[in-house]
């Protein structure tokens, strides 16, 4: 799930032809919706999990039940109630016996959420919200981040798919739900969170501390690469996403536009409905976009419908933080319209979840169904592979370092290591990269800061460790191996 970070849906499907209708109709099967995430309180995400089916009222199985398979649970209830030595309500015995049952299933996709929990779902559906924006699920019972939102204050703090999150200002997250972790980040806009990741590579956990901010609700990012090949990305699968992906081929067609760079790199899903409209601009009708597999049924295909289709060369570019949504997108352009995938091997989401929503308000999701693509293939925990792999330099992956702890001439450490690993990368030669803060280190600091106009303390800190990860992200951002091998192959179809 997400941080916001659910972007579960309520289990409605809107049937309404959206505004981009004289582009592409969808014909509904069986209502079907489908959320991906994690999250998404992400609502986060977290899930962006994938729902299916009606919105559906449920009763709590009555204690007067004659199923004997219940009389053990009703002895406990009754023994809590009558010995336990402090008061506890109903609604806590009930709400820890639907947890406890959900957890029994061993599967991150599947939760239970309580009336305040389901709230905050619905609101980060229809809204804006105020969190650190990034995709978190639990799996092997620690807290992982899938993907920070683009310009989020997650994305800004280089938070990457795969940390791990083990603590929330200082509070363990060891045996909490995505949907406690989501609780204990989400916050006002303006207040800090720190989060104690531990990354793969490094000996010690970090400390991240983050500003809470509103979360960009903008899914869909443009721009021209050259003369011929536009950047299109796509940051999430929401309601007004493909609205806003007609609007930007429209944008970009009139700036020259002759092929492009579809972008789902850290796109941690959304509305399945979303994901249909957008794989049907690229593929022929009645070619297949994804199969659906219910507990003893065969697999139901789901087909490509008429409509406006983009006729110019396609590209598609995902990565690790590429899930749910995003993966049947890539599976659907890959095996039903030959298009070519650039990057890194996907997230691995194939299963799907159907909400259930209770008369207090709170709301179970559980794992109904598997999707494969349309070939058959289930990437489940395996992830898309992609045609042309494309990894990310090794300056990507560098830790967060803390503004707030100077470094200085004669320090050592592993977090000075990243940090002359930064100035590296961004042309400030700290001599040798071993972790020990002396002079040439000490120099390379003073002209970081003399080019961003900042006293020349040689002192590592502050303003001055901004402005070395705000150059790093500059750089991620505009030096782009994976952009430039999708531009290159689009450039070969154009000739």
């Amino acid at each position: 799930m997400d941080e916001n970070e659910n972007r579960n849906g309520n289990g409605h499907e809107d049937k309404q032809e959206t505004p981009a209708g004289r582009y592409l109709r969808i014909k509904p099967f069986f209502l079907l919706m489908l959320m991906f995430g994690l999250v998404l309180l992400t609502a986060g995400v977290t899930f962006f999990a994938l729902t299916v089916g009606e919105d559906k009222v449920v009763e709590v199985v009555s204690p007067k039940s004659e199923r004997g398979e219940f009389s053990k649970l009703y002895d406990a209830y009754d023994a809590v109630k009558k010995q336990y030595f402090e008061d506890v309500t109903d609604e806590e015995l009930v709400n820890g016996a639907i947890n406890g049952m959900v957890d029994a299933l061993g599967d991150p996709y599947s939760d239970y959420l309580d009336q305040t929990e389901a709230q905050h779902l619905n609101e980060s559906i229809s809204s804006s919200f105020e969190g650190i924006g990034a995709e978190i699920q639990e799996r092997n019972g620690q807290i992982m981040i899938v993907s920070p939102i683009k310009n989020s204050p997650a994305e800004k703090a280089h938070l990457q798919p795969d940390d791990i999150i083990m603590a929330v200002d200082g509070e363990s997250l060891q045996g909490k739900s995505s949907t406690e972790a989501v609780t204990l980040i989400r916050g006002e806009k303006g207040t800090e969170v720190t989060l104690q990741i531990e990354r793969a590579g490094l000996e010690e956990p970090i400390d991240v501390s983050i500003t809470r901010d509103v979360i960009p609700i903008e899914t869909v990012y443009a721009e021209m690469v050259d003369d011929e090949v536009a950047h299109i990305q796509i940051t999430s699968f929401s309601e007004n996403t493909f609205d806003e992906l007609i609007e930007a081929i429209t944008a970009m067609e009139k700036e020259g536009m002759k092929a492009m760079a579809i972008d789902v790199r850290q796109n941690p899903g959304g509305l399945l409905s979303t994901a249909i409209e957008i794989s049907n601009l690229f593929i022929e009708e009645g070619e297949g976009l994804f199969q659906i597999e219910e507990k003893g049924q065969k697999p139901q295909i789901t087909y490509a419908t008429g409509g406006n289709k983009v006729k110019l060369p396609v590209v598609l570019l995902i990565d690790g933080g590429s899930a749910s949504a995003s993966e049947i997108l890539a599976g659907a352009l890959m095996e039903s319209a030959d298009i070519r995938t650039v990057g890194e091997k996907t997230f691995g989401k194939g299963t799907v979840q159907s909400p259930q929503d209770f008369q207090d308000g709170s709301n179970l999701k559980l794992t109904t169904a598997k999707w494969l693509t349309p070939d058959g293939n289930w990437i489940h925990e395996k992830g898309v592979e992609p045609t042309d792999p494309v990894a990310y330099p090794e300056y990507v992956k560098l830790p967060y370092i803390d503004p707030k702890k100077p470094m200085q001439d004669g320090d050592t450490s592993m977090t000075i290591l990243s940090a002359e690993q930064m100035l590296e990368a961004v042309g400030f030669d700290p001599g040798e990269a071993d972790g020990v803060f002396d002079e040439s280190t000490t120099d390379a600091v003073r002209d970081l800061q003399s080019d961003a106009g900042l006293e020349e303390s040689g002192i590592l800190e502050g303003d001055t460790t901004f402005a070395l990860m705000d150059k790093l992200r500059e750089k991620i951002e505009t030096d782009d191996p994976m952009l430039k091998k999708a531009a290159e192959l689009l450039h070969e179809q154009l000739k």
